[in-house]
């Protein structure tokens, strides 16, 4: 219990340094969106149009602490501010828009990256020296050493242009009505298909070495040589003995790649189209939208932080000599 207050005092620490951070950059860059909306609109603003929207967009000239204390309620509250490039929406429903797709793609990388790659390596470390062992390990270091957005752009014009097997672009075809139906769903997996694959190809081949190297030292245990002199099946021996105690590594590993999937997929989403909160964010950077940047940037922190605590804990709940008692 003690070590996961600890760890918890540690994360919410993390946020707030975070948090700070968050609300400095902006403002100690040069320039401001407001300026450039100004610009664009070529004088034709004001002096009280533009005290206005420095106001709304929070650099008006008030002292900074003041600012501060008034950006740490409204994050608290849930107000992150209006966005600049799709003005007069909110942050918070812009981004609620855009995360749905992205933490669909995400997981289904993830996951699919995750547990494709520790049971090669299981395998792989198991029968050291065999086909598995020899052939995968090159071949998936070799793959993904390619950038993520090469991959993604050969697969387009390989499986979308040329063969036209999947679509091009966004989540969904254009004019289909989202709803719980399966002819939805079917076009939401043939869209996700490809920008997966390019998730999976690259990140596939670093599990199955993590997991493979922490199997080959984990057989060398002793408790690994007693369950083959008690006469357990090699089965057995594999999965509920080596595989769980060198898998832990690969759970600290997950939750660092599931916090880091909500801005991770970002070449992706731009070489698919695809909606999600990276494609959002060059948008919001090319915009110059403040708000909606601190907005994904907070979100960002915030999944990395609550992803990594609960990896924490179920460490503590797969492998008890980390607790403290």
């Amino acid at each position: 219990m003690r070590l996961v207050l600890r760890n918890l005092g540690f994360y919410l620490l993390a946020f707030w340094a975070s948090l700070t951070l968050n609300f400095l950059l902006p403002r100690f860059m040069p320039g401001d969106p407001v300026s450039r909306m100004f610009a664009q609109a070529q004088g034709s603003m004001r002096p009280d149009q533009i005290a206005q929207l420095q106001k709304l967009f929070g650099l008006d000239h008030r002292p900074l602490w003041e600012q501060y204390l008034g950006y740490v309620k409204s994050v608290f509250t849930g107000d992150l501010g209006i966005s600049i490039s799709r003005f007069p929406t909110p942050v918070s429903d812009v981004i609620g828009s855009q995360i749905g797709w992205t933490l669909l793609l995400g997981i289904t990388a993830l996951i699919t990256a995750a547990v494709l790659g520790n049971l090669l390596g299981i395998v792989a470390a198991w029968r050291r020296g065999g086909f598995l062992d020899s052939a995968f390990p090159p071949l998936l270091v070799f793959v993904g050493s390619f950038p993520y957005f090469w991959l993604a752009m050969g697969a387009l014009y390989l499986f979308g242009v040329t063969l036209g097997w999947f679509p091009l672009r966004h989540a969904y075809d254009v004019g289909l009505t989202p709803g719980l139906n399966g002819e939805f769903l079917s076009n939401v997996v043939s869209h996700l298909f490809l920008p997966a694959l390019t998730i999976v190809l690259v990140s596939v081949g670093g599990w199955m070495l993590g997991m493979r190297n922490s199997m080959i030292a984990t057989n060398a245990e002793d408790y690994i040589t007693m369950a083959e002199a008690k006469g357990l099946s090699p089965s057995r021996i594999m999965f509920r003995y080596a595989a769980r105690n060198a898998m832990l590594p690969s759970v600290t590993n997950f939750g660092m790649a599931l916090g880091f999937m909500v801005g991770g997929a970002l070449l992706t989403e731009v070489v698919f189209a695809y909606p999600g909160i990276g494609y959002q964010l060059l948008n919001a950077v090319q915009g110059l939208d403040y708000p909606l940047m601190q907005g994904i940037f907070l979100t960002i922190t915030a999944a990395v932080l609550l992803a990594n605590f609960i990896v924490d804990l179920v460490h503590v709940r797969l492998d008890p000599r980390v607790r403290v008692r």
